[in-house]
């Protein structure tokens, strides 16, 4: 890596702040661009330092979900990772959906703070391994069996998917399905790519938006006709028949 990675962070506790910074000046390959203490100000140095890494605090004043939103849409090069408290798999979901490629909760070490951003520097993306399976379970509380509208991917795919979501590794969806592991990849590879997603968690969070879609277009046809007036179709085509008829 000829220059080093450019590096900002958002935290309203200065104290804790600090001792990120330190962290990350211990490494040769990142350098620190800009401190922010609430969403407006992360907002403000993703636009005027364009770091290549930004790191939210998730419940800092403004929000951290907020901040990656904005900087999302206005410095779009800008990768996010949320450095947090939070265990809650909600907060994952949202700033996963809000464009982070990392979740890591602050008691990590310096060691996987360096090798997250450099991950996610690199296009990966990065969940605590131990929250990554919260997620899952989540997404998971439904029977993942149920037909869903992925018209982008085949059957077999949608199959091996649907074991995902139940939280099985691809050794349990290979012997699930009678499949070789080897196979079991390259399903989920493509699923990815299809999709437009970046990791095992995204897609069954896509999974689940596309049933629950499904799940409530089956609903909404199976209500009766539009009232009108307090009266179906139905009714008032009757009532227009017997006034015919006399």
């Amino acid at each position: 890596m000829a220059d080093r990675l450019r590096v900002a962070i958002a935290d309203d506790h200065p104290l804790f702040r600090e001792g990120v910074v330190h962290t990350l000046r211990s490494s040769k390959f990142l350098e620190v661009v800009g401190e922010a203490g609430s969403a407006q100000d992360a907002v403000r140095i993703a636009r005027e330092a364009l770091p290549d890494i930004m790191l939210l605090d998730l419940s800092m004043p403004g929000g951290g979900i907020e901040a990656a939103r904005s900087i999302a849409r206005v410095c779009p090069n800008v990768k996010m990772i949320m450095l947090t408290v939070s265990k809650r798999e909600q907060d994952i979901a949202q700033a996963l959906e809000a464009g982070a490629m990392g979740y890591v909760l602050k008691d990590t070490s310096g060691p996987e703070l360096h090798r997250t951003i450099l991950a996610v520097w690199r296009g990966k993306s990065y969940i605590t391994p131990r929250l990554d399976v919260r997620l899952l379970s989540l997404a998971t509380r439904r029977k993942p069996t149920e037909a869903t509208d992925l018209p982008e991917l085949i059957e077999r795919e949608v199959q091996v998917l649907a074991q995902v979501a139940r939280g099985l590794t691809n050794q349990e969806v290979a012997r699930t399905l009678q499949l070789s592991e080897k196979t079991v990849k390259h399903h989920m590879t493509n699923i990815m790519q299809k999709l437009q997603v970046r990791n095992r968690v995204e897609a069954v969070l896509a999974f689940q938006n596309a049933r629950s879609m499904k799940n409530k277009n089956v609903a909404a046809m199976s209500e009766p006709a539009c009232i009108n007036g307090g009266q179906s179709d139905t009714r008032r085509s009757r009532q227009t028949g017997r006034r015919i008829r006399r």
